[in-house]
């Protein structure tokens, strides 16, 4: 029995359940800043946005250490449940989270069928020589939001309009992250394994990121049999909240196509 359920996480879902599953996977920031991901998907599809264990609270156990166990973990529920042709949606963290465990898929017999395609929204995880990842445990609120924004403005929170439990939360999920992603956000070896893919994959990235650039958003690509990559003007880390009717340009052909 698989020690992490879908059902027992925390889990926003839209659309109909009888549909093709679309599995979307956030990245620090928490469930919310996928919410839209999640209503554009679902009136196509059957979106399902699972909390990750140790973000909001959740318990995080001792069995999920790395992006590598969290992934295992989903593949093994989703195999267990029936799923099959699984669109895997990940943003930031979410989508070193979808690469992992599309990779896996490739090599672990069990899995076979579980995942159908794979969209990367200014996924961090890999090492790019030249285009390092943005220090995100060193930034403070302003400097963070200078680097994941087209427009700081809009994506800074001052940190003084938060209750203590907001900032308690903060501080947890920053721990899991840190716990599960490392210092770095990235697996040096995971570049040399995405060589492998199979499934229809598709890199969406914002112009003005500079958590991760465009460059290494292409570079990502690039090493993806077939992978197709769309850059999203006017837009940060974050580009379906910054310019969702440009995110959703390109991603509907795709999921159109496949």
């Amino acid at each position: 029995m698989n020690a992490l359920q879908l059902e027992e996480l925390p889990l926003a879902q839209a659309g109909d359940p009888a549909s093709r599953v679309a599995l979307v996977l956030h990245g620090g920031g928490g469930p919310r800043t996928v919410a839209p991901i999640v209503a554009h998907l679902g009136t196509t599809m059957h979106a399902v946005a699972p909390t990750h264990p140790g973000w909001e609270g959740t318990a995080l156990p001792d069995s999920i250490a790395s992006v590598s166990d969290l992934a295992a973990a989903y593949l093994a529920d989703l195999a267990e449940r029936g799923d099959r042709g699984v669109v895997l949606v990940g943003s930031s963290i979410g989508g070193w989270i979808a690469l992992e465990m599309a990779q896996q898929a490739t090599r672990v017999p069990r899995f076979e069928g579980v995942v159908g395609a794979v969209v990367v929204i200014d996924g961090v995880g890999v090492v790019v020589d030249g285009e390092p990842i943005a220090d995100f445990f060193a930034l403070d609120a302003r400097g963070l939001a200078e680097l994941a924004w087209h427009d700081p403005d809009r994506g800074y929170t001052d940190p003084a309009t938060l209750t203590d439990q907001q900032r308690a939360m903060q501080a947890s999920n920053g721990r899991t992250m840190a716990r599960i992603a490392g210092a770095g956000m990235s697996d040096p070896a995971l570049l040399g394994r995405l060589g492998a893919l199979e499934a229809p994959t598709l890199v969406i990235w914002g112009a003005s990121d500079r958590i991760a650039t465009p460059a290494y958003g292409r570079a990502l690509a690039d090493v993806i049999p077939g992978a197709r990559f769309a850059e999203i003007p006017a837009a940060g880390h974050l580009p379906h909240l910054e310019n969702p009717d440009a995110t959703w340009a390109a991603l509907d052909p795709f999921l159109a196509g496949i």
